[in-house]
């Protein structure tokens, strides 16, 4: 066992003073009274309060010494640990063109889109999942990692403003985002590699085109899983004029027999969401994907072992307090 702050100990050192003190103070405490022989007092047993009357000064040195001992936190290591888990390596390829604002999902596609993917990542912690986002161009927001606090964090940053802003070209690449999330997972060792892919348009941008992008995909074993999202119709979708919002009724324009032909390309499913609860059923449906089961070696450099001192000084300072204040209270 080692201790990772071994300072505290030096606080033992409180003890002797401690000590020498009570034994004074206790030398000479018993009533005297002069009788002629102690004869009658020969045989005398000590009762059980006798006995328990240093009981409290004891229980006070085991709850100072255990606070000390959890202070300097004890700590055993070398420990190997092996488990096994599941998991997959996932790409999110997410549409970020500025028509991903229309408002027929609630708030907007993009947020519908943001809180579904939030809840999926958090579902799956044993997976590695990256982030791509595209427009009229494509690269990738997050590479792919098991730290999914940082993914999250990436996902909660992207913004429909960067198309709007121009410092990405606004439009649909479709074909340029499922090639990059490709080039993510391509080396990968993982029995399944999967690209979850959400667009609400038809590709008009980039220099791969979505069937060329299915081919190479399918080289490399991954399954694509293409989401098209939006209302059938017409949807409202909010234009800035003379620094002014007015809402405007777009056509929705997805290309299903494109998405449809990737998914089938690779092997992977075509979902159509037309409203936030489908949106989220797609996710749940494709959550159940089948997932790889991987051996894991974890070695762990130690592990915190306060908590039994913690308690023991809990329980002699509570028995302390109950042997003073019941049993052994004194009347001035």
């Amino acid at each position: 066992m080692a201790f990772a702050n071994p300072l505290y100990f030096m606080l033992l050192a409180l003890l002797i003073p401690y000590v020498i003190w009570y034994l004074i103070k206790h030398r000479n405490v018993d009533p005297v009274m002069r009788v002629s022989s102690t004869e009658a007092f020969r045989y005398r047993h000590h009762t059980w309060k006798e006995r328990l009357v240093h009981a409290p000064f004891l229980l006070r040195i085991v709850c100072f010494v255990s606070a000390v001992i959890a202070l300097a936190r004890p700590q055993v290591t070398g420990q190997w640990d092996e488990k096994s888990v599941e998991g997959i390596d996932i790409m999110l390829c997410m549409d970020i063109s500025t028509s991903m604002l229309a408002e027929d999902l609630q708030p907007n596609r993009i947020e519908a889109a943001k809180e579904v993917a939030v809840e999926f990542i958090n579902g799956r912690p044993n997976d590695n999942i990256g982030l791509t986002i595209f427009a009229g161009e494509s690269y990738t927001q997050c590479p792919m990692t098991t730290d999914h606090a940082v993914l999250l964090n990436m996902l909660h940053h992207m913004e429909c403003d960067m198309a709007a802003t121009g410092l990405i070209e606004d439009g649909t690449a479709i074909g340029m985002g499922i090639a990059n999330s490709v080039n993510r997972l391509k080396n990968s060792k993982a029995k399944s590699k999967v690209v979850i892919m959400l667009t609400d348009g038809s590709n008009n941008r980039g220099e791969i085109s979505p069937f060329t992008a299915a081919d190479i995909a399918k080289k490399f074993n991954i399954r694509v899983y293409t989401i098209g999202v939006g209302t059938n119709g017409t949807a409202r979708y909010p234009m800035s004029v003379g620094g002014f919002t007015q809402y405007v009724n777009m056509p929705v324009e997805i290309d299903t027999k494109t998405l449809q032909h990737i998914a089938n390309t690779t092997d992977g499913q075509f979902f159509r969401a037309t409203d936030n609860e489908s949106l989220r059923n797609v996710y749940n449906e494709i959550d159940k994907l089948e997932k790889t089961k991987m051996r894991v070696n974890q070695y762990s450099t130690h592990s915190e072992e306060f908590f039994p001192f913690v308690l023991a000084a809990l329980v002699a300072l509570a028995l302390e307090l109950l042997l003073r204040t019941t049993l052994l209270k004194r009347i001035p």
